[in-house]
């Protein structure tokens, strides 16, 4: 069974993003990370980096797959988390507390709306297969 958590809004490649004031804090969603298994490796962008809602931001690898991190909203990357990157396993057991990958501050704080509520979300896994 899939966590989605409430107060957070994803991505149709299931990405999540929180959001405090004009920052973003980022990550990977836990249908995503069980679906990859085994996380062995993250690319991400270094602060100062610029990105782009929906455009490919970093690299994630398990023992399954490699795959592209999309950009849940655009900004510059203020920080990112330094113990995912250390250990991807973290976003395996902690997705949404520990296992976050970034902090974008918003450049259009609009474009929150363009992303799932968390109901809109769980209807969309459950359309993919997934989910509940």
């Amino acid at each position: 069974m899939t966590e989605v958590p409430k107060d957070l809004r994803y991505t149709r490649t299931h990405e999540w993003a929180k959001f405090d004031a004009d920052v973003a804090t980022v990550g990977v969603d836990d249908y995503a990370q069980n679906e990859l298994g085994d996380l062995t490796y993250l690319e991400l962008p270094e602060p100062g980096t610029t990105v782009t809602q929906n455009e490919p931001m970093g690299v994630i690898e398990s023992v399954k797959a490699a795959s592209d991190l999309y950009a849940p909203i655009s900004g510059e990357v203020i920080e990112s988390n330094p113990e995912a990157t250390n250990a991807p396993d973290l976003v395996n057991t902690s997705p949404y507390q520990q296992g976050w990958l970034l902090r974008v501050r918003m450049s259009d704080p609009s474009e929150a709306n363009n992303l799932m509520d968390a109901g809109d979300y769980e209807k969309f896994l459950e359309e993919q297969g997934g989910g509940h």
